[in-house]
C-alpha cells in the first residue's frame, strides 16, 4: 500500500523536474548578460524593443481571431456529424489530421500559389488580405487539436437527448447550438482554444513566408542574434 502511494508521487516529482529544470536553467542564463554578475539587462533590452510588444500584440489578435473562426467552424461541424452523420466521422477525422501530416511550408506554398495577387481571389494583394489568409492558415493548422478537443467534449454528453429536449421546448438549431450544446462543451472548447493560442503565438513558417510581423519570426530573429534576450 505504501509503495503504491509513493510510486505516483515519484513519477510526478520526476516529471516536474524534467519540465521545469530547463526553464530554470534558461532563466539563469538570461541573467548573465553582464559579465561576472546577475542583472536584468536582457529583460530591459527586450521590453525597450518596440518590435517585441508590436509582434506580440499582432500575434495575440491573430490568435484570438483564429480561435473565434475555429470555434464557429468546428463546433457546428462536430455537433452535426455526431447527431446526424455518424458514418462520416472517420472521413472528417482523417481530413482534420492532414495538417499534422502535410508540412506547414507545403501548405503555405499552396496558399501562395492559389491566392497570389494575380489569382481570382488575391489574398496577398494587401496587408489586410494577407492577415485574413494567415488566420485561415492558422485555423487549418489548429484544426486537429480543436476538432479532437470538441469531439471529446461531445462524447461526454448525450447530444441527442439534449437536442430533442430543446426542440420539444421550441428551440431552433441556432439556439440549441449556442445555448445548449456550447455551454456543455465549454471546457473542451477552452482546451482547444489554449492549444490554438499556443500554436499561433509560436508559429514561424507560415508567418515568415507570408511576411507578417508575427511573434514567431520575431522570436526566431532574437534567438539567432541576441542569445540572452
Amino acid at each position: 500500500m505504501r509503495t503504491a502511494r509513493i510510486g505516483p508521487w515519484i513519477v510526478i516529482i520526476l516529471g516536474t523536474v524534467f519540465f521545469f529544470l530547463p526553464l530554470v536553467g534558461t532563466f539563469e542564463f538570461s541573467l548573465r548578460k553582464r559579465r561576472g554578475e546577475y542583472s536584468l539587462d536582457s529583460y530591459r533590452a527586450l521590453f525597450d524593443d518596440p518590435n517585441f510588444l508590436q509582434s506580440l500584440g499582432y500575434s495575440t489578435v491573430v490568435a484570438v481571431t483564429t480561435i473565434v473562426f475555429g470555434v464557429l467552424l468546428v463546433v457546428p461541424t462536430a455537433y452535426w456529424i455526431r447527431l446526424k452523420l455518424p458514418r462520416l466521422r472517420p472521413v472528417v477525422e482523417f481530413v482534420t489530421l492532414l495538417p499534422l501530416v502535410i508540412p506547414a511550408i507545403v501548405i503555405v506554398f499552396g496558399y501562395l500559389r492559389l491566392y497570389n495577387s494575380s489569382s481570382w481571389l488575391p489574398f496577398t494583394s494587401s496587408a489586410r488580405a494577407t492577415d485574413v489568409l494567415l488566420v485561415f492558415a492558422y485555423v487549418s493548422l489548429a484544426l486537429p487539436y480543436m476538432y479532437r478537443a470538441v469531439d471529446t467534449g461531445l462524447r461526454a454528453i448525450d447530444v441527442r437527448t439534449l437536442t430533442e429536449a430543446a426542440q420539444s421546448l421550441g428551440a431552433g438549431w441556432a439556439r440549441i447550438l449556442f445555448r445548449v450544446i456550447l455551454p456543455n462543451v465549454r471546457t473542451a472548447v477552452l482546451s482547444g482554444a489554449f492549444l490554438t493560442f499556443a500554436i499561433v503565438i509560436g508559429e514561424f513558417t507560415v508567418a515568415s513566408l507570408l511576411d507578417r510581423p508575427a511573434f514567431g519570426p520575431y522570436m526566431q530573429n532574437v534567438g539567432a542574434n541576441r542569445a540572452y534576450e
